[in-house]
């Protein structure tokens, strides 16, 4: 059975919980959910309607911007080359890794208490990478026969970042070494 779509300003209250969650559970992990309600503009029922508990607030926002970050690979190859698509989602990803470094510690809070919900696999954004990665083969400006997962494992320094510290030109390095082996072999080059 299909859910009813949800009215607009429902669809709204629950963004709007989403965007001020993200956020407050980025600075700090224990951020009440009361507090986030409050800053939200939303009262308890509201809140608790959308989001019964704390696991179900940071498991869906998880799932969210990890959509939102796959969602971007299928914009940038209707906008650029797919080389420059995936140097540019690959930017994305460490923009999100970095920023999004607090919200890891809510995830790993939720996710690892004795009978609580497993961390979501990252499927949309792996979706997204072979995306990339196809649609580079296909172009000739990458080596045939690289997966997702070998994607992931070649840019795993990325979470071995701080974020608090100036990471930006360390990840553009390092991205930047990754493509030119994504580079090494290409048919086209």
């Amino acid at each position: 059975m299909k859910d009813a779509p949800r009215r607009s300003d429902a669809q709204r209250n629950r963004e709007r919980i989403l965007e001020v969650a993200l956020a407050e559970l980025s600075r700090c992990a224990d951020t009440p959910l009361s507090a986030i309600a409050k800053k939200a503009g939303v009262g308890q029922g509201t809140f608790y309607r959308n989001f019964p508990n704390r696991e179900a607030l940071v498991l869906e926002i998880y799932r969210h911007e990890m959509q939102q970050v796959a969602d971007t690979a299928v914009h940038l190859l209707r906008t650029r080359p797919p080389a420059q698509a995936l140097r540019a989602w690959m930017d994305r990803l460490s923009e999100f890794a970095m920023t999004k470094a607090g919200l890891a510690d809510a995830i790993r809070q939720v996710t690892s208490a004795p009978g609580g919900p497993t961390k979501p696999a990252p499927t949309p954004v792996i979706d997204a990478a072979n995306l990339l990665l196809r649609a580079n083969e296909q172009a000739g400006t990458i080596r045939p026969g690289v997966t997702g997962d070998d994607f992931f494992l070649a840019i795993a320094g990325l979470w071995q970042l701080d974020p608090r510290d100036d990471w930006q030109p360390r990840a553009t390095r390092l991205l930047d070494l990754v493509m030119d082996g994504l580079r090494t072999g290409a048919p086209g080059g």
